[in-house]
């Protein structure tokens, strides 16, 4: 009977990552398309930017998972992306309602080079900050319910840390390039306009985390707490930002 289990667990685990990959193939195809009947970049709206974050999402769980050593822990990273990957597709659809989401762009937004480096590169960061945010819940829920999940902990940890430091690293260089992109349009690096501001709170958040981490004054908890609040900063730069 363990036996039988086993291999009916190893089937429906293969199953769910070939489903998995053959919709992400399926989400590329449609971001790819729509580049080519726009010829723009995969951002360049709202409605754009929340299609392009679950398409990072899970770009982002593909790659890291085969580096998990807990099964259970990869199947939750899988999981969790597919959950943001959907609510984004959600958020899109009701943004679509909205208007054209193939609208002109305005004269300052009208290039493709910026809009390739800057705004992809920011956009993958929110990826990156969301997926370890949702990874931090599953660490608080899951030792709440699980006395026993300390040893799988640390690898959850290790790949939420290495998560953190991607969207770090994307957010900041995209907000040195939004600065650049600033600088050519309107002759000034910084002027602290709200979308400057909210760029600049992902990049911050990264930094709390990973320099709370390595001076000690957070453990496992602690990181996977501010993981969390790191959603807040996102929905803020992306959302509160765009729509308020």
């Amino acid at each position: 009977m363990l036996l039988l289990a086993s291999y009916r667990l190893r089937w429906l685990s293969a199953f769910v990552l070939s489903t998995t990959v053959w919709a992400f193939g399926l989400h590329s195809v449609g971001l790819l398309c729509r580049m080519i009947i726009e010829n723009r970049p995969p951002v360049t709206n709202l409605y754009s930017s929340a299609v392009f974050v679950g398409w990072g999402v899970l770009a982002l769980a593909l790659a890291m998972g085969p580096r998990m050593r807990s099964a259970s822990n990869r199947s939750a990273l899988l999981f969790f992306s597919l959950c943001i990957n959907f609510l984004t597709l959600i958020i899109a659809h009701h943004l679509s309602i909205q208007g054209d989401t193939l609208q002109m762009l305005q004269a300052v937004l009208d290039t493709n080079f910026w809009l390739s480096t800057h705004v992809v590169i920011m956009t993958l960061g929110y990826s990156a900050m969301l997926l370890a945010g949702f990874l931090g819940a599953y660490y608080v829920v899951r030792r709440l319910m699980d006395r026993h999940f300390e040893a799988q902990a640390s690898d959850l940890v290790r790949l939420t840390l290495i998560i953190v430091m991607i969207g770090l690293s994307l957010s900041s260089i995209g907000t040195i390039l939004g600065g650049i992109w600033a600088d050519q349009s309107w002759g000034r690096f910084w002027g602290w306009d709200p979308k400057e501001n909210g760029a600049l709170l992902v990049v911050l958040w990264g930094a709390i985390i990973l320099h709370a981490r390595l001076a000690g004054w957070i453990k496992d908890r602690g990181v996977m707490v501010l993981a969390i609040g790191g959603n807040a900063v996102v929905a803020f730069s992306w959302f509160g930002v765009n729509m308020l």
